[in-house]
Protein backbone atom coordinates (compact mmCIF):
# COMPACT_ATOMS: atom_id res chain seq x y z
CA UNK A 1 0.00 0.00 0.00
CA UNK A 2 1.40 3.63 -1.28
CA UNK A 3 -0.07 6.03 1.41
CA UNK A 4 1.09 9.72 0.22
CA UNK A 5 2.49 11.85 3.01
CA UNK A 6 3.09 15.66 3.99
CA UNK A 7 3.71 18.10 6.63
CA UNK A 8 1.28 20.20 7.87
CA UNK A 9 -0.26 22.00 10.68
CA UNK A 10 -3.65 21.36 12.48
CA UNK A 11 -5.15 24.23 14.60
CA UNK A 12 -7.78 22.70 17.30
CA UNK A 13 -10.52 25.48 17.82
CA UNK A 14 -13.13 26.09 20.21
CA UNK A 15 -15.62 27.88 17.76
CA UNK A 16 -16.44 27.12 13.89
CA UNK A 17 -15.61 31.05 13.62
CA UNK A 18 -12.06 30.68 15.00
CA UNK A 19 -11.69 28.07 12.28
CA UNK A 20 -12.77 30.07 9.66
CA UNK A 21 -10.46 32.99 10.79
CA UNK A 22 -7.58 30.21 11.22
CA UNK A 23 -8.42 28.80 7.92
CA UNK A 24 -8.37 32.54 6.39
CA UNK A 25 -4.64 32.28 7.80
CA UNK A 26 -3.43 28.58 6.44
CA UNK A 27 -5.50 28.73 3.06
CA UNK A 28 -6.32 25.11 4.04
CA UNK A 29 -8.89 22.64 5.07
CA UNK A 30 -11.65 23.48 7.95
CA UNK A 31 -13.67 20.07 9.63
CA UNK A 32 -16.41 22.01 10.85
CA UNK A 33 -18.30 20.26 13.65
CA UNK A 34 -21.83 22.70 13.75
CA UNK A 35 -23.50 21.05 16.35
CA UNK A 36 -25.67 23.84 18.25
CA UNK A 37 -23.75 23.10 21.31
CA UNK A 38 -20.05 21.95 20.57
CA UNK A 39 -19.30 22.27 24.84
CA UNK A 40 -19.08 18.14 24.82
CA UNK A 41 -16.33 18.19 22.16
CA UNK A 42 -12.82 18.80 22.59
CA UNK A 43 -13.05 21.28 19.72
CA UNK A 44 -15.37 22.66 17.36
CA UNK A 45 -13.35 22.56 14.34
CA UNK A 46 -10.21 21.38 13.09
CA UNK A 47 -7.88 23.51 10.42
CA UNK A 48 -5.13 21.82 8.33
CA UNK A 49 -2.79 23.92 6.11
CA UNK A 50 0.95 24.99 5.24
CA UNK A 51 2.48 28.23 7.30
CA UNK A 52 5.85 30.06 8.13
CA UNK A 53 4.15 31.54 10.83
CA UNK A 54 3.31 29.84 13.88
CA UNK A 55 2.61 32.50 16.28
CA UNK A 56 -0.03 34.05 14.34
CA UNK A 57 -1.41 30.70 14.02
CA UNK A 58 -1.35 29.76 17.70
CA UNK A 59 -3.14 33.00 18.27
CA UNK A 60 -6.40 31.64 16.23
CA UNK A 61 -5.83 28.19 17.26
CA UNK A 62 -7.52 28.37 21.10
CA UNK A 63 -7.50 24.57 21.89
CA UNK A 64 -4.29 23.46 20.37
CA UNK A 65 -1.47 23.62 17.79
CA UNK A 66 0.17 20.43 16.23
CA UNK A 67 2.46 19.59 13.12
CA UNK A 68 1.08 16.77 11.99
CA UNK A 69 2.16 14.24 9.43
CA UNK A 70 -0.57 13.81 7.35
CA UNK A 71 -0.83 10.37 5.56
CA UNK A 72 -3.55 10.08 2.55
CA UNK A 73 -4.27 6.11 3.18
CA UNK A 74 -7.70 6.18 0.62
CA UNK A 75 -7.76 9.52 -1.50
CA UNK A 76 -11.12 10.51 -2.59
CA UNK A 77 -14.23 12.84 -1.73
CA UNK A 78 -16.47 13.09 1.47
CA UNK A 79 -19.11 15.30 2.45
CA UNK A 80 -18.74 14.62 6.17
CA UNK A 81 -16.06 13.21 8.24
CA UNK A 82 -15.91 11.48 11.50
CA UNK A 83 -12.72 13.07 13.34
CA UNK A 84 -11.32 10.97 15.84
CA UNK A 85 -9.09 12.63 18.51
CA UNK A 86 -6.69 9.78 19.50
CA UNK A 87 -4.15 9.68 22.54
CA UNK A 88 -1.59 6.05 22.12
CA UNK A 89 -2.46 3.30 24.50
CA UNK A 90 -0.69 3.31 27.95
CA UNK A 91 2.72 1.87 28.00
CA UNK A 92 3.50 2.52 24.28
CA UNK A 93 5.65 4.98 22.85
CA UNK A 94 3.90 7.88 20.25
CA UNK A 95 5.85 6.12 17.58
CA UNK A 96 5.02 2.41 18.39
CA UNK A 97 1.66 3.37 18.22
CA UNK A 98 1.87 5.46 15.47
CA UNK A 99 3.45 2.49 13.42
CA UNK A 100 0.81 0.11 14.35
CA UNK A 101 -2.06 2.66 13.21
CA UNK A 102 0.35 3.59 10.13
CA UNK A 103 1.37 -0.27 8.92
CA UNK A 104 -1.81 -2.69 11.00
CA UNK A 105 -4.55 -0.69 11.07
CA UNK A 106 -5.03 1.38 7.76
CA UNK A 107 -5.19 -1.79 6.15
CA UNK A 108 -7.72 -2.69 8.06
CA UNK A 109 -9.58 -0.04 8.51
CA UNK A 110 -10.01 -0.39 4.51
CA UNK A 111 -11.49 -3.53 4.79
CA UNK A 112 -13.86 -3.15 7.47
CA UNK A 113 -15.00 0.52 6.09
CA UNK A 114 -16.31 -0.62 2.97
CA UNK A 115 -18.58 2.43 2.72
CA UNK A 116 -15.41 4.86 3.80
CA UNK A 117 -14.91 7.21 0.94
CA UNK A 118 -11.68 8.97 2.37
CA UNK A 119 -8.95 8.31 5.09
CA UNK A 120 -6.29 10.71 6.60
CA UNK A 121 -4.43 9.73 9.33
CA UNK A 122 -3.28 13.00 11.22
CA UNK A 123 -0.10 11.81 13.42
CA UNK A 124 1.07 14.44 15.97
CA UNK A 125 4.29 15.63 15.58
CA UNK A 126 4.89 17.73 18.02
CA UNK A 127 2.62 19.68 20.13
CA UNK A 128 2.93 23.66 20.16
CA UNK A 129 0.16 23.96 22.90
CA UNK A 130 -2.75 22.33 23.97
CA UNK A 131 -4.12 18.92 24.69
CA UNK A 132 -0.74 16.33 23.38
CA UNK A 133 -2.97 14.30 21.36
CA UNK A 134 -1.33 11.15 19.16
CA UNK A 135 -3.23 12.10 16.05
CA UNK A 136 -6.37 12.24 14.51
CA UNK A 137 -8.07 9.95 12.01
CA UNK A 138 -10.50 11.51 9.33
CA UNK A 139 -13.10 8.83 8.09
CA UNK A 140 -15.10 10.61 5.12
CA UNK A 141 -18.21 9.13 3.95
CA UNK A 142 -21.39 10.94 1.62
CA UNK A 143 -23.52 10.89 4.08
CA UNK A 144 -24.64 10.98 7.73
CA UNK A 145 -26.40 8.00 7.50
CA UNK A 146 -23.28 6.21 5.71
CA UNK A 147 -21.14 7.03 8.69
CA UNK A 148 -24.36 6.09 11.05
CA UNK A 149 -25.11 3.52 9.97
CA UNK A 150 -22.79 1.86 7.22
CA UNK A 151 -19.36 2.58 9.17
CA UNK A 152 -18.96 -1.26 9.02
CA UNK A 153 -18.78 -3.29 6.51
CA UNK A 154 -19.25 -6.89 7.52
CA UNK A 155 -21.19 -8.12 11.34
CA UNK A 156 -17.54 -8.55 12.61
CA UNK A 157 -15.92 -5.64 11.58
CA UNK A 158 -17.04 -4.15 14.62
CA UNK A 159 -15.33 -6.64 16.57
CA UNK A 160 -12.33 -6.62 14.74
CA UNK A 161 -12.09 -2.93 14.52
CA UNK A 162 -12.23 -2.39 17.98
CA UNK A 163 -9.89 -5.02 18.52
CA UNK A 164 -7.40 -3.43 16.94
CA UNK A 165 -7.58 -0.05 17.87
CA UNK A 166 -7.15 -1.29 21.76
CA UNK A 167 -3.75 -2.63 20.64
CA UNK A 168 -2.60 1.31 19.69
CA UNK A 169 -5.29 3.72 21.11
CA UNK A 170 -6.62 4.80 24.98
CA UNK A 171 -10.24 4.52 23.77
CA UNK A 172 -11.20 5.60 27.66
CA UNK A 173 -8.92 8.87 27.33
CA UNK A 174 -9.55 9.69 23.48
CA UNK A 175 -12.54 12.13 23.19
CA UNK A 176 -15.90 11.50 21.26
CA UNK A 177 -15.70 11.64 17.56
CA UNK A 178 -16.86 15.13 15.91
CA UNK A 179 -19.18 14.90 13.06
CA UNK A 180 -16.79 17.27 10.55
CA UNK A 181 -18.24 18.94 7.51
CA UNK A 182 -14.94 19.77 4.70
CA UNK A 183 -14.65 23.19 3.70
CA UNK A 184 -11.23 23.32 1.73
CA UNK A 185 -9.20 26.12 0.54
CA UNK A 186 -6.14 24.81 -0.77
CA UNK A 187 -3.74 26.33 -2.52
Amino acid sequence: MTINTKMLWAGACSSVARGQQLQAQLQGTLYADEREDPSALPFAALVTGVSDDPVTLASHADRGLYLVCERLIKPGQATLFGLFPMFAKAGLSHAQADAHWRDQHAPLALVHHAFMTEYRQLSVVATVSGTPYDGFALCGFNSLDDLRERFFSEPDSRDVISADIAKFADTRRSPRRLLAIPRRLEH
